[in-house]
């Protein structure tokens, strides 16, 4: 039962590092979309890079789902607010279940 407690824990902690690292994302992009931060940089290019590959996977059926709103993703925000509802729907479930 504790093991069951620990284990959602650490979930629960490594979405909330999700959405740190989307957030990151979403903001260094702006910043290379403006122009304040130079892509020819190795450092900057090999980072967002990286985040654009690890977040593409995630935000490719969402953004199949949502309308053209022109310049404006709002597959970021969406994928933020499912995984806010995952993190408030592990507990309660294991509430339900009993192992908590």
């Amino acid at each position: 039962m504790n093991t069951m407690v620990a284990l959602v824990g650490v979930v629960i902690y490594a979405l909330q590092l999700l959405i740190w690292a989307l957030v990151i994302w979403a903001v260094m992009s702006w910043l290379v979309a403006f122009n304040v931060i130079n892509m020819n940089n190795g450092f900057v290019r090999a980072v967002v890079t990286g985040l654009d590959r690890f977040f593409a996977p995630m935000l490719r059926p969402i953004r199949r789902v949502l309308p053209d709103m022109g310049g404006i993703d709002l597959a970021p925000m969406v994928l933020i607010l499912g995984i806010i509802l995952v993190q408030r729907l592990l507990p309660a479930l294991l509430l339900d279940v009993g192992m908590m």
